[in-house]
């Protein structure tokens, strides 16, 4: 079969180009139109192209042209997303941050505030519950997660790791571990209860947190996009109980530490979790018709 591909950049020079594909449109797939692309243009892999109908719809790599009313002598159109970058190293960058970050603050303070500072039980703890924390993120990234998009724009490697690197990283490090919280400071004084406390909660959230990663793992067989309903610890509730759990996590991290530093971290993850939640609650409701209509997106009971 014949198919015309345009690019929807009018000063393209490249496009438009006519494919000879080999099949029928119902076993020709979206993936092997781009495999054909490739082959022209060797930089236009299949994850940097989206390719979209003449209603700018986007074409599912998975879908036969069949499946999405092309038919033979059709035209599509193209439009090149720039240089790609997986997911999985994108998570392992802005995660990596504040694990060199942190350990820099806490362990050469003298360099960075003028005296060496001996760290109250409060401040090493919090170094500790940072430190597992984005250490667990990175081995959840190499072992649990499973990617429904494969790649993301290399440009946004820069936008996505600030909100790590800055936020959490130097922003937490520096107003947390400074001599304002040393010990002999009442600043920095927390009581036995307090300090055991916060480390019980912060491990159950934490634990939590990767029990409904695993669930989330389960549910998609390996090197597929299909998408379930989630069941079971933390699902009864809401639809994305894995940013409950990490909200609850850096919340006990803002109560121990006190600090605005942290608060303002929590604020801010805490507001984009919601919206991711919110979305990803409602694309369950319009995908599954038996989806749980008890449910909330992200806090029980109420949003």
């Amino acid at each position: 079969m014949k198919l015309t591909v345009a690019s929807r950049n009018p000063k393209s020079t490249k496009f438009p180009i006519t494919l000879d594909l080999e099949g029928s449109p119902d076993k020709v797939t979206v993936l092997q139109v781009c495999q054909a692309i490739e082959k022209k243009f060797p930089k236009y892999y299949p994850d940097r192209q989206r390719l979209t109908d003449m209603d700018k719809k986007p074409l599912d790599h998975d879908k036969t042209l069949a499946d999405l009313n092309i038919t033979d002598g059709a035209t599509i159109q193209f439009k090149d997303l720039g240089p790609q970058i997986g997911w999985r190293t994108v998570f392992l960058i802005e995660y990596g941050g504040p694990l060199f970050i942190h350990p820099i603050f806490f362990y050469l303070s003298k360099y960075i505030y003028g005296d060496a500072v001996q760290h109250s039980t409060m401040q090493t703890v919090v170094f500790y519950m940072c430190m597992l924390h984005f250490l667990k993120r990175e081995l959840e990234t190499i072992f649990v997660h499973r990617f429904s998009h494969g790649t993301m724009p290399f440009r946004n490697v820069f936008k996505n790791s600030g909100h790590y690197w800055i936020l959490s990283g130097v922003n937490l490090a520096y107003w947390i571990y400074g001599p304002w919280y040393a010990a002999g400071k009442a600043a920095g004084e927390r009581s036995d209860v307090w300090i055991y406390g916060s480390i019980a909660v912060w491990a159950w959230a934490e634990l939590s947190n990767l029990i409904t990663h695993i669930t989330l793992r389960n549910l998609r067989p390996a090197g597929t996009r299909e998408r379930n309903i989630p069941y079971g610890y933390g699902f009864d509730l809401v639809s994305c109980p894995n940013y409950t759990f990490e909200t609850i996590g850096w919340t006990v991290v803002s109560l121990l530490s006190t600090s605005w530093s942290a608060w303002l971290f929590n604020f801010v993850a805490t507001g984009q979790m919601y919206v991711w939640a919110v979305a990803k609650h409602k694309r369950y409701r319009k995908e599954f018709k038996d989806y749980p209509r008890n449910r909330k997106a992200m806090f029980p009971f109420l949003a």
